[in-house]
């Protein structure tokens, strides 16, 4: 398995509703944010797979909140990518604060597409040969 984390992700007040707690809709964004540095960290980059042709829309969104995350704290998302993808890749997170709490886990499923007939596809191999050795 392969994981990785995002440090120092700070709430910002855009982020938050009027309580100082983040908005539910933005875990989305940070899921975002841990999978495109988590990819990028293995050498492969988002603009560059989309720019070869393959696109990664989201197939499925789960997300738990266990703890609200407040304005101003400094977060963590911590992602894995559980098996080897196929046609499909699936991302685990959680979301952690400056004290260690886990304040949401949730995962993803993007489908691997063809950008020219949005039609599903291998996974890319250079995204393969970069996460293989995680797995042996």
């Amino acid at each position: 398995m392969y994981t990785y984390d995002v440090p120092n992700i700070r709430v910002r007040y855009y982020d938050t509703d009027q309580m100082g707690i983040v908005y539910y809709g933005n875990y989305a964004r940070f899921y975002e944010i841990g999978r495109v540095e988590a990819l990028r960290q293995l050498g492969v980059n988002y603009k560059d797979l989309e720019t070869s042709g393959i696109g990664m829309p989201v197939y499925d969104l789960q997300s738990r909140f266990i703890r609200p995350a407040r304005y101003d704290d400094l977060l963590t998302i911590r992602v894995s990518i559980p098996q080897l993808p196929k046609t499909r890749i699936s991302f685990n997170y959680e979301i952690i604060d400056q004290h260690g709490h886990i304040l949401n886990n949730g995962q993803t499923t993007l489908v691997f597409v063809r950008s020219a007939t949005g039609r599903p596809c291998s996974a890319p191999p250079e995204l393969i040969s970069a996460i293989k050795p995680f797995f042996e």
